[in-house]
């Protein structure tokens, strides 16, 4: 048979150039035919019936391979692999996969017996098989790629995830793993006896080394353990024992630029060679030239392969990479963010290794600080990535269990303090997460268990302080005699000094006599006391220095607090999320700092929950705060635990502000929704505030009740099955001893019916309102006329109305009769039960008796407080000067208008309530009710309906009208009339009506209001102020009548109070009647350069609201709202922030209206130059398009000619250096500078 003449360069040469072409002439017939129809090989018949005897041969003898028609027809099948089945190609690999193992073990068996003649045969076998491996490895991963992706990648690459089959069931990876086993078995002979020169070695050891990449270089296979362990077994042996080192480092270099999932596996590979073989050579060259390596501004992919190998490395072996940091330290200079990100990771890498290390020589800790140092300047990173980066390393190092350095602690606590004020939200993220991390792993838990409290710790320093102070100083201690303290302290330390005053005297003296027994005890005894102070004074003195260090860290994160708060407001929902673990630890810790900010969390419950993020913070919350307040330590018994919840709950309530309080209803209404509160803590609750047998704190009652009507928002049944409790507690004894007791009783009454945005349909069907004898009602009324001259009856009277709105039938009637109650109180005689001594009172009582007599509704009066309101100012009113009279009647209008107001709402939901029920008649036309149905609903709700007017237009003594009338009623009146009616009523009827109660207070408050010098009593003013306000809100004619009253009120009135409270009355007027405010903005406006922060943080809420509700049109007065922005207050200034900020929101509004605001801040002297340059920052800040920046730009310009000082001139052009206008003609003008211009004489 003809044997093969088989040149391994020149196949290799062909291979490399184009395998197709290789020629195999002796191939066996049957595929020559093929040669033209290469599909025709897909018939697995004719491909067996030639591997067959093939296999057959090389079985019998691995020699077989040299026979030219053998060899031939392999290299031919292996031309077309792609036509080839799985099947075929398969056989083929198990072929030279085992040809390859039989020849290497006669090989072995040769050597060992020393035959050298036939070195050369096994020589060409290897090369001929180790050729052939190659390629059919080749052909197996081309066709895996081809496989796994949609076009055929380049030969050798691509991500095959299972190797081709016909029938999709050939997983080729077994027989990947039996070759590479294969190879590691050739590579272990002799091979320097068979390759005598090195480049035929290496070209041997390169035909099996190249597959290995090959296949390394699939992920997919990379993926697979066992693959990739045989891999890196194959290449550590060539490494090794056969002289791979060079090429295996190109290789890998190459591969980490090519190929990015080839990162961690090489570092993998470099990690097996250095610790099971022996080999840290390559490792080491490879750092070498990765530090020297610079990359292409342009290239991302390359800087990001290199920096996970290098992170990877370092994790795994961090001896290898601690040899060539300083090299690689050199890469910290580079431009690529990714690779400095790497190499602090790798110096945080080195750190820890350092730490672990039993080695604490000088060189270690050199070692270390250098480390640290270098990661203490990448604080301040140009890329937040790395400062993040940096960050997080600290973080790792921290949760070490070893890593205590106090030092060092401290500098990260403050540099993470520092980096709170970053300008990436990532960076301040992360800042929070170590400053967390380092309160949870603080060092200081040896003396006193791990808590923080600031004021705990100062106390032991100070007791330590004072113990060093009482020990005696040591004798020879310099400067004694001159310290004031020690003047009079012992005499006997003075005499030791004048004695040492001539040391060589007192030696001459002492060497002829020798010590007694006596004094060498004495002498002893003195040392050992010496001994016995200065240790424990070196005790102390380390004690001190740890309680300081420990105060400092404390301090620290006492002033990150603040920081951490404002971060609670962030867009940035992951570090709002991080901000509420960080105050959750450091109440863990006891942080005092700490409780500021659990309680500024609350007000995140409003975070809009349309998106995930926003849902996810409020999540959040309710989490934190369960853990915090509503999880009692598993070891309490369950009414231990919910004594415990219950008391916290009240805790929360102390020193709360309005926003926090309505923060927290919306807290615990929302867990009460969830049902997160056991019925057993709200039973608790009630009871700490029904409790009568013992005294408890005002504070605790109030607490309870507050909670309790929290809850009710959410299941107002919580309040109606303890009604009786409220009336014996909140509206009896308690309630009149504590006003607020009775506010907050009169507030969770109210939610029995809930209005507005917390109504429920199922509750407003359950709770039916009730008639006005009710028990519940009766009380309301009365604790509106408890004797009093505190500031909190206001509070009561106004939750007491509320209440008697939300839950009376006929609430009109009620409240009547309260003025009424109310007007004789402060117009009569209150000296006398006979109400006939005088003549207002008289009328009042006899107004009173006919509305009251048996057998009538209450009917108001047509005269009812006549004489003393029609004439205002007559002599009652002037009168009674004294005190209580002027508390009397400031009580009396502030019921007046709060029931003005509430009149209002109620005539709303009347209209509701009718519409309703026409709706619902309409819907039931086609089928006909049942005489009976729906009859005392009606009836409840027109006489709802005419109680609402009643008190001011119509007669209730027909109320009780026939049912079937009411229907007529309902049918016969359409919506459009009944608005109209209920519209007249508001304008023409509640303040000016002939019948109307309130229409007597109307001119008497505009009196008092304007002549202030006569009732010049300051909470009268305040008062009648508010009740001016209200009344004006009523009817659009009252408004106009009184506006310039009011106006003149809120530019003059000495009391910053009135002037807040006209300011809202303006801005609820301006929703009312637009029409007639419009014309008057300009006086709100000045309100925002009050002297008093107040008034203007009000006025700026109240045109915040307006403007982005749209309730009113900006006309060139935006300037005034931009001064807000530099105000000394920083509230003011951060409400003027999120004012732009919303507005910026809407139509480009800061767009078009900038010049405006920049003529006038820049008109304004009072504006520095300063302060005006970062106003005009902020607002071109939400000029984002190129096209409004130009527009801007332009008419900016125009001005720069027109500029009359250069102050004006310096404003234009910092302007225009702002803008992003790309105009050279602007540009050229502002180069020219400022221009003085002298006019002809």
């Amino acid at each position: 048979m003809d044997t093969v003449q088989f040149d391994i360069n020149d196949a290799l040469k062909h291979y490399m150039s184009d395998p197709a072409g290789i020629p195999t002439p002796e191939a066996d017939g049957a595929l020559l035919d093929c040669e033209n129809d290469p599909d025709s090989l897909n018939d697995n018949a004719l491909v067996n019936s030639i591997l067959n005897p093939i296999v057959d041969a090389v079985a019998e003898n691995p020699d077989a391979i040299t026979r030219s028609s053998i060899f031939d027809s392999l290299q031919f099948l292996l031309k077309y692999t792609s036509s080839l089945s799985a099947h075929a190609l398969s056989k083929m690999f198990d072929l030279i996969t085992s040809g390859l193992a039989a020849e290497a073990d006669v090989i072995h068996h040769d050597l060992e017996s020393d035959e050298q003649e036939l070195i050369p045969h096994h020589k060409q076998l290897l090369e001929m098989y180790g050729f052939l491996l190659q390629w059919t490895i080749a052909a197996v991963e081309t066709k895996a790629a081809e496989k796994s992706s949609t076009s055929a990648p380049v030969r050798g690459r691509g991500k095959p995830k299972r190797a081709p089959a016909g029938d999709g069931t050939w997983d080729s990876s077994a027989q990947l793993e039996t070759a590479m086993a294969t190879m590691c078995k050739v590579l272990r002979l002799k091979l320097a006896k068979i390759f005598v020169t090195t480049s035929e070695r290496d070209t041997f050891v390169g035909l099996l080394t190249r597959p290995v990449y090959m296949i390394l270089e699939s992920e997919q296979r990379c993926k697979s353990t066992s693959i990739r362990m045989h891999a890196f077994k194959v290449l550590c042996i060539a490494v090794k024992h056969h002289g791979h080192g060079y090429a295996a480092q190109i290789s890998i270099v190459q591969n980490l630029t090519y190929f990015e999932h080839l990162s961690e596996p090489m570092a993998e590979f470099l990690h097996i060679l250095a610790e099971q073989y022996d080999y840290p050579q390559l490792a080491d060259e490879i750092l070498r030239e990765l530090s020297n390596k610079e990359f292409n501004s342009n290239d991302t992919k390359g800087p990001k392969s290199v920096s996970t190998f290098m992170i990877r490395l370092s994790e795994l072996a961090p001896r290898l990479v601690i040899k060539q940091v300083t090299l690689l330290a050199k890469q910290l200079d580079s431009e690529s963010y990714t690779l400095r990100c790497a190499l602090i990771e790798v110096f945080g890498n080195m750190l820890a290794y350092l730490s672990k290390s039993d080695d604490r020589g000088e060189n270690h800790k050199t070692q270390m600080n250098a480390f640290f140092d270098v990661l203490e300047e990448r604080f301040l990173d140009i890329n937040p990535y790395c400062r993040c980066r940096t960050i997080q390393v600290y973080v790792k190092l921290c949760e070490l269990e070893n890593y205590k350095f106090p030092k060092r602690r401290q500098r990260a606590a403050e540099l993470a303090c520092r980096s709170l004020e970053d300008r990436s939200s990532h960076v301040r993220r992360n800042a929070i997460k170590l400053l967390a991390t380092l309160i949870r792993t603080h060092p200081f838990t040896a003396l006193h268990g791990a808590q923080l409290a600031r004021k705990d710790w100062q106390e032991r320093l100070d007791r330590v302080d004072a113990e060093l102070n009482a020990l005696k100083p040591p004798v020879d201690a310099p400067g004694l005699d001159a310290d004031p303290a020690n003047a009079t302290v012992d005499q006997e330390l003075l005499d030791d000094a004048t004695q040492l005053e001539s040391p060589r005297k007192q030696q001459e003296q002492s060497q002829p006599t020798e010590m007694t027994d006596e004094e060498k005890f004495a002498a002893i005894q003195k040392a050992r006391e010496e001994a016995a102070t200065s240790e424990a004074i070196e005790k102390l003195t380390l004690t001190k220095r740890y309680y300081s260090e420990a105060l400092k860290f404390i301090d620290v994160l006492h002033e990150a607090t603040g920081t951490i708060c404002q971060l609670l407001g962030s867009r940035n929902k992951s570090e709002v999320i991080e901000a509420m673990d960080y105050f959750e630890i450091g109440d863990a810790y006891n942080i005092e700092q700490n409780k500021v900010g659990i309680r500024r969390m609350l007000r995140l419950i409003w975070t809009k929950g349309n998106s995930d993020e926003g849902k996810g913070v409020q999540t959040h919350l309710i989490e934190c705060y369960k853990r915090l307040f509503f999880e009692a330590p598993d070891s309490f018994s369950p009414n231990d635990a919910a004594n415990y919840v219950a008391r916290n709950m009240i805790s929360l309530t102390f020193g709360a502000t309005p926003a926090e309080l309505t923060s927290l209803e919306q807290l615990l209404s929302t867990m009460m929704k969830q049902g997160m509160i056991p019925d057993l803590v709200i039973t608790k609750l009630w009871q700490v505030y029904g409790v009568q047998k013992r005294e408890i704190s005002r504070k605790q009652r109030r607490g309870a009740i507050i909670v309790l009507g929290m809850l009710a928002t959410a299941s107002p049944e919580i309040v109606v099955g303890e009604m009786e409790t409220m009336l014996r507690t909140g509206l009896g004894a308690h309630g009149r001893a504590d006003l607020q007791l009775a506010k907050y009783t009169c507030v969770a009454l109210r939610r029995i019916n809930p209005t507005g945005r917390q109504i429920d349909k199922a509750a407003t069907a359950k709770f039916s309102r009730l008639p006005n004898d009710h028990a519940v009602l009766v009380r309301l009324a009365a604790i509106t006329e408890v004797p009093t001259d505190s500031k909190d009856w206001y509070g009561v009277a106004e939750q007491a109305i509320n209440a008697i709105y939300a839950l009376s039938r006929h609430p009109d009637v009620l409240c009547s009769e309260i003025i009424r109650r109310k007007t004789r109180a402060v117009f009569g005689r209150p000296s006398s039960s006979s109400p006939a001594n005088s003549r207002p009172a008289s009328r009042d009582e006899a107004a009173a008796t006919a509305a009251t007599s048996p057998g009538a509704p209450v009917e108001p009066s047509s005269d009812p407080a006549a004489p003393p309101t029609s004439q205002p100012g007559s002599s009652p009113v002037k009168k009674q000067s004294n005190k209580d009279s002027t508390v009397a009647l400031s009580q009396l209008l502030f019921i007046v208008g709060h029931v003005a107001i509430k009149q209002i709402v109620h005539l709303e939901l009347c209209e509701l309530d009718f519409k309703r029920r026409k709706q619902e008649k309409q819907d039931k036309e086609k089928e006909k009710a049942p005489p009976g149905a729906n009859r005392s609903s009606l009836g409840a709700s027109t006489s709802s309906r005419r109680s609402a007017s009643a008190t001011h237009a119509k007669d209730k003594s027909k109320v009780e009208e026939d049912p079937a009338d009411e229907l007529d009623l309902i049918g016969g009146t359409t919506e459009d009339d009944f608005t109209e009616a209920m519209a007249h009523i508001r304008e023409r009827e509640l303040l000016y009506g002939p019948t109307s109660l309130l229409a007597h207070f109307g001119p008497m408050v505009s009196e008092i209001c304007a002549n202030n010098t006569t009732y010049r009593d300051r909470n009268l003013q305040q008062a009648a102020t508010l009740c001016l306000a209200k009344l004006m809100c009523v009817s659009s004619e009252y408004c106009e009548a009184n506006l310039p009253l009011l106006i003149t009120i809120m530019e003059r009135s000495p009391d910053a109070t009135v002037r807040s409270n006209a300011v809202i009355a303006l801005g609820d007027m301006a929703v009312c009647f637009n029409h007639l405010i419009d014309e008057n903005t300009d006086f709100l406006y000045r309100r925002l350069a009050d002297p008093e922060p107040m008034v203007k943080r009000t006025c700026l809420m109240t045109l915040t609201f307006l403007i982005l509700a749209g309730q009113v049109k900006v006309k060139g007065q935006l300037g005034e709202m931009a001064k807000c922005l530099e105000d000394e207050d920083k509230r003011i200034a951060d409400l003027a922030r999120m004012f732009f900020t919303e507005l910026s929101t809407k139509d480009n509004a800061v767009y078009n209206h900038f010049v405006d605001m920049f003529s006038l801040l820049s008109a304004d002297e009072r504006v520095g130059e300063e302060a005006f340059r970062r106003i005009v920052r902020f607002l071109l800040g939400f000029v984002e398009k190129d096209k409004h920046a130009k527009q801007l730009a332009e008419k900016l310009a125009a001005r720069l000619a027109r500029c009359e000082t250069e102050r004006q001139w310096n404003d234009v052009a910092f302007a225009l250096g702002l803008l992003q206008h790309k105009n050279e003609d602007i540009s050229k003008l502002v180069a020219e500078g400022f221009k003085v211009v002298q006019a002809p004489a």
